[in-house]
């Protein structure tokens, strides 16, 4: 038996990921929506692949577009995730849809304090329609895990209020006018996951000083 086999406990540990994905009316604009749902399968493949089915990756997606958001994908791990293609009409409930995430993260039985903590990818490319949006952003940014949360935004378009995306993210959003960059968005989300699960697995040695590195590891990234 391996020593990655006998830690049980840090084997056990989820990495979750959470997407935030625009599916209003306007997504449907210059195949918005066709290369978002080219981006998140390339995505799932490829964190997939780097968890090598260990479960150690787990994803949610959430949809906002028509007049609610969804929960489409909760809590699964990547390498179980049956993703079909999005389509794209509506407003742009994005209020719901913090809300939603909120929800998710504040699972326990689900995402419990031992996991490392979430990131959270959001691509938009309009205005929220919502009343309480500001409300439910608010309430994700203030809530104990919501500040533990890593952020990335991506704005698509001149319509995207990056405004309200840089307070979403703590910094500036990602921008870009071209579809096509909606890929490369989530391929940097996807190399910023990879790259944490695959320092953890790499640093497993057959020796137990490593192994401790490995559990102090964890424990100073708790969520």
């Amino acid at each position: 038996m391996s020593l990655l086999d006998s830690l049980t406990p840090a084997a056990a540990r989820t990495l979750p990921v959470i997407l935030l994905l625009d599916t209003s009316g306007s997504m449907q604009e210059d195949s918005k929506i066709d290369v978002l749902n080219d981006a998140v399968t390339e995505m799932i493949d490829e964190l997939a692949e780097a968890d090598a089915g260990h479960g150690y990756i787990t994803l949610s997606i959430v949809t906002f577009g028509g007049s609610s958001a969804k929960v489409l994908v909760e809590h699964t791990p990547v390498g179980e995730v049956e993703f079909s293609s999005l389509t794209a009409r509506g407003k742009t409930p994005l209020g719901d849809g913090f809300r939603l995430a909120r929800a998710i993260i504040e699972d326990r039985d689900a995402l419990p304090s031992r996991a490392y903590r979430p990131t959270i990818a959001l691509v938009s490319d309009g205005l929220p329609t919502d009343r309480n949006w500001e409300e439910e952003l608010d309430a994700l940014l203030a809530s104990e895990r919501g500040q533990k949360c890593t952020k990335f935004a991506l704005a698509v378009g001149a319509d995207a209020d990056r405004d309200m995306l840089a307070r979403f993210s703590g910094s500036q959003p990602h921008t870009t006018d071209r579809a096509g960059e909606i890929r490369k968005f989530l391929q940097f989300v996807t190399n910023t996951v990879t790259n944490v699960t695959l320092t953890a697995l790499d640093s497993v040695q057959d020796d137990a000083d490593t192994a401790a590195s490995i559990v102090r590891l964890q424990g100073d990234d708790a969520f």
